[in-house]
């Protein structure tokens, strides 16, 4: 059974079994490894973590994130 649409625009539906929703297909937000490259070296020549964010179109979280995983 349809449940509508989730916010990424994917399909959600009902189990009928256990009346659970979930996704069918979800989809999988991964950013390529050379834009996370890119990133972290635009972060540490000066830019702020938004403005690296703001110029890539995604959030500062993900900037952060990725440089506190940086070895």
């Amino acid at each position: 059974m349809s449940m509508g649409y989730n916010r990424s625009g994917t399909q959600r539906v009902l189990c009928g079994k256990c009346k659970k929703t979930y996704t069918e297909n979800p989809k999988r937000n991964a950013y390529p490894e050379e834009l996370r490259q890119i990133a972290i070296k635009e972060y540490y020549a000066g830019a702020s973590g938004r403005a690296v964010g703001a110029l890539h179109g995604m959030s500062k979280s993900n900037v952060y994130n990725w440089i506190k995983k940086k070895p």
